[in-house]
């Protein structure tokens, strides 16, 4: 998608469809009265009479009345201007997208100061404009094979301010990248387990890793096995897909140190094992593996920006198969870090991928660690399906994420990890750990589990289990993967390194 910065000179615009912002009062925009000459004067009587509305996120389509290439304009609502937020304005633009997708747009222009107020400038309104619409425009590839099928791309976007040309394109350029980060961690999301197997999840972290020249290594079942990882080894078992661990270094500095440790669990089918889930259970299980998406989306933005950040990112995938290899309950399988761990359930495998996971990137020096995982469905009888549920062992480190969330609008909900809590979870007559404490506090106890690994380690554990996936269209997007998380972790690394 090209990006163009020209004058506001509505006369001179060359692509399909302008797209105007419209505040309640409208006539507080900055070169509104010749807008208006350029439209025609009906528009404010229409504005009036809400033919044109001004209400927040609805989208009115009128034909231009001059000859020429500009066919269309799009008025979005935006609703009070004093109260218009980021979070707002990021939404509104997804849903812009959206309708560029349905309208088969492929050249578009922005009016950026029709959606500014006096907390949103150009430069905010253009990250956003960027991340909203590349979000909305958003499609689930598919496996049909309709020969009227076609594929929709928005080739050229326009923008008209007035502001520094450089300044706004930067802007413009850093929103693409998330936004696309976000989406190929939606693809990944969306694609079928028997496409998307731990293997070939590591051909993508390899192709990722050489694009951003970061150290790559990657574990197969024979090196995990003489390095005694018999936690994701026992979720394999029942497999004939190996399992892989991905490992990618960022380096910041030349001093491997201060090093954040970004950890996803890629589980590409679960099943649940022997603790096997209802029939209905299983529909949707080829998104287990969201938060290892959360973790490539994240590090292809920390490739394109390059912050002062040393990262390293640790990805462990495989399958939770049944078969007369797989684990069982009242297995004891002896982890990475040398913990023994009772196993109680076998659908609480996500727990024991991660818990090996975090050990190699302690052992990889990682100073700080965020795990990532769809790992319980406690949290979503806990917060619904549109907050992820957190747990941390440092205030400091999650304050400063919870401030990355709140900038990137993904809301992030923390719950409690007392004493009691690490008791039931160390409470076993054969082991150290037992895997799976009860139903009750379940997102807990998951999370949990993992903050066994870290020792002090700070650490922050992020269950997205209800937000990974939407089952509906939302602002931002279809319904399928959302690439939760993506937006949030970049950014987090992208802050840290600042403060340097």
């Amino acid at each position: 998608m090209k990006a163009a910065i020209n004058e506001v000179n509505f006369n001179e615009i060359q692509t399909e469809v302008l797209i105007v912002g419209t505040f309640k009062h409208p006539e507080n925009t900055e070169n509104w009265s010749e807008f208006v000459s350029f439209y025609g004067s009906s528009l404010n009587k229409w504005l009036k009479s809400g033919d044109v509305s001004t209400d927040r996120k609805v989208l009115t389509k009128l034909p231009t009345l001059q000859d020429g290439q500009l066919q269309r304009i799009f008025f979005v609502g935006l609703g009070d201007r004093k109260s218009l937020t980021q979070d707002d304005l990021r939404d509104i633009f997804g849903t812009v997208g959206k309708e560029l997708v349905a309208s088969k747009t492929t050249k578009v222009s922005i009016w950026l100061e029709s959606f500014t107020n006096d907390d949103i400038d150009i430069e905010d309104t253009t990250y956003l404009a960027a991340e909203g619409i590349g979000m909305g425009l958003y499609q689930v590839p598919n496996y049909k094979t309709s020969s009227n099928k076609v594929d929709y791309y928005l080739d050229e976007i326009e923008l008209l301010t007035k502001s520094d040309e450089q300044e706004v394109l930067a802007y413009f350029e850093l929103g693409q990248v998330y936004a696309a980060a976000v989406n190929e961690a939606r693809t990944l999301v969306n694609m079928p387990s028997n496409v998307l197997t731990a293997t070939k999840m590591a051909e993508y972290a390899k192709e990722l890793a050489e694009e951003y020249d970061f150290e790559y290594e990657e574990l197969g079942k024979k090196e995990m096995e003489e390095l005694g990882m018999g936690a994701i080894l026992a979720v394999n078992q029942g497999s004939t897909e190996e399992p892989r661990l991905m490992v990618m270094k960022y380096r910041a500095s030349d001093d491997w140190n201060d090093v954040v440790g970004l950890v996803g669990k890629g589980v590409t089918y679960d099943t649940g094992g022997y603790s096997i889930k209802p029939k209905d259970g299983l529909v949707g299980m080829k998104g287990d593996m969201g938060g290892a998406a959360a973790v490539l989306g994240a590090m292809r933005i920390i490739g394109e920006t390059r912050p002062n950040q040393n990262v390293i990112a640790v990805i462990a995938a495989t399958d939770n198969m049944i078969s007369g290899n797989a684990f069982k309950p009242d297995d004891v399988i002896t982890s990475l870090s040398g913990k023994t761990i009772e196993i109680l359930n076998t659908d609480a495998e996500g727990r024991l991928v991660l818990a090996d996971a975090v050990t190699y990137a302690k052992q990889n020096g990682a100073n700080y660690i965020v795990d990532v995982a769809t790992l319980t469905g406690g949290v979503i009888v806990a917060l619904g399906m549109d907050k992820t549920g957190a747990l941390t062992n440092d205030e400091a480190f999650f304050e400063t994420f919870l401030e990355a969330s709140v900038e990137t609008g993904e809301f992030v909900w923390r719950l409690p990890l007392t004493e009691n809590d690490k008791k039931r979870l160390r409470k076993s007559d054969v082991a150290d750990l037992n895997n799976s404490p009860g139903r009750d506090g379940h997102m807990i106890f998951g999370g949990g589990f993992v903050g066994e690994f870290v020792d002090n380690t700070p650490w922050i554990h992020l269950d997205i289990a209800g937000t990974s996936a939407a089952s509906t269209s939302h602002d931002l997007g279809p319904k399928g993967g959302t690439g939760a998380m993506v937006r949030s972790l970049a950014t987090l690394v992208e802050r840290m390194g600042e403060d340097k």
